[in-house]
């Protein structure tokens, strides 16, 4: 890794924590914030020519406190209309502090950060955008590309997150016992829904976006390493690692999806599947299970078979039978319908598709047609697999998942 780049990552991983530390002593969400960020911009310019300080963190606490409080001042002698020199500093003053002037601050307040970034008066989307933007370091222009959208939209999206916690009273420390267990999930939602935009795209050209991906990794390590002995918090990350173990098979040189029947094993990153399995492996042995751990562990039993035809499908449909029973929802249902069909053949699982056609959530979500269509070929029904083939690859908004419907649907066709 170049020495840029390990700048850009030690910023990054900083950058929360400062933000932590300005909100718990001054508040104001934005305006910490945009503090913070000249800091980092601080940082960038000058830290590669005079070296990173001793403490990188109290400089950065440092640098922002000092913007932060004259802004503060100058707003006040707006105000006042009193504007004085005194309560101008020069640049050097607000941008680098002397040896031994820095603020210090060891306190890491990173998870009262994404705990705040996914207040119950959020949207997902907007708990989504605001952890991308203050816990993730990403700036505004790289969350819109995450949610495809333009900067311009995106900035207002932000800056509303940031007054609906204002208006809510949110203030800036760790809930209460029963508050930290409650939002916990919607804090591992928020990073779920990343991991997943980030592996398989829900639109556009590109199958997967590895900057979400490993931000998504990056921040539930974090959480992780605040909360070792959760067991949800270890089965996240383990479920992110195995999947994103199989990414660099699961595309073509052009582009295309290649399903996870047919790649090429040898491919898969066996660091992340050790580190993912062992990850799972302990938090099912001492922890109650929870969704995330399930969902680890029949990733685990999918990278563990040499071959596609080695995999043990009838012990991932008694894990997605748990899971159904303790997290019940459609996309669990359609995945132990595959299961099903894999171990007891495509008949069984064609007919419990039947309760899902009536789920208004799935009425339109092509992976049921997809799912559909391949039980359908697997059982010789190839004329109604290429309808359900060609049905899914309309619904589909990713232009990667519906490139390979279509070939599906072509080969049928011949």
């Amino acid at each position: 890794m170049s020495t840029p780049e390990r700048l850009e990552d030690l910023l990054r991983e900083l950058a929360p924590q400062v933000l932590g530390a300005l909100l718990r002593r001054y508040g104001g969400f934005e305006e910490c914030e945009d503090a913070v960020q000249e800091a980092l911009l601080a940082a960038a310019m000058q830290w590669p020519a005079e070296g990173i300080p001793e403490n990188p963190r109290s400089w950065l606490v440092t640098v922002s406190s000092r913007r932060l409080v004259d802004q503060i001042r100058s707003e006040q002698a707006r105000r006042r209309r009193e504007v004085t020199a005194a309560v101008r500093e020069t640049p050097d003053t607000v941008l680098a502090p002397m040896p031994g002037d820095e603020i210090p601050d060891e306190q890491d307040d990173t998870l009262a950060l994404l705990f705040l970034c996914c207040h119950p008066a959020l949207t997902p989307a907007a708990q989504v955008a605001l952890t991308l933007r203050a816990v993730g370091g990403l700036t505004t222009a790289e969350v819109a590309r995450a949610f495809l959208v333009p900067e311009a939209t995106m900035a207002p999206r932000i800056s509303r997150a940031k007054q609906r916690i204002r208006t809510a009273g949110a203030s800036f420390a760790m809930p209460s016992a029963q508050e930290r267990a409650d939002r916990l999930d919607t804090v591992l939602h928020v990073l779920y829904l990343i991991f997943n935009e980030g592996y398989t795209a829900s639109s556009g050209p590109e199958l997967h976006r590895g900057e979400l991906t490993a931000e998504a990794i990056r921040l539930t390590r974090m959480l992780y390493r605040s909360l070792p002995d959760d067991g949800e918090v270890a089965g996240l990350l383990a479920l992110m690692l195995l999947t994103e173990a199989r990414r660099s098979a699961r595309i073509r040189p052009d582009g295309a999806l290649i399903p996870l029947a047919e790649q090429d094993r040898s491919r898969w990153d066996p660091t992340m599947i050790e580190e993912g399995t062992r990850l799972v492996t302990n938090a099912m042995s001492v922890s109650p299970l929870g969704p995330y751990q399930l969902q680890a562990a029949t990733a685990a039993l999918h990278v563990q078979a040499p071959r596609a035809e080695d995999t043990d499908w009838e012990q991932i449909r008694i894990l997605y039978g748990i899971l159904r029973r303790i997290a019940p929802n459609p996309m669990v249902t359609l995945n132990y319908t595959v299961a099903v069909a894999m171990s007891r053949g495509p008949q069984a699982g064609l007919e419990l598709l039947e309760e899902l056609d009536s789920d208004p959530r799935m009425a339109r979500h092509h992976r049921l047609y997809a799912v559909r269509a391949h039980l359908q070929e697997l059982a010789g029904d190839y004329a109604a697999a290429r309808a359900n083939y060609l049905l899914a690859a309309r619904r589909t908004t990713s232009l990667p998942e519906q490139r390979y419907l279509l070939e599906r649907a072509g080969k049928l066709d011949r």
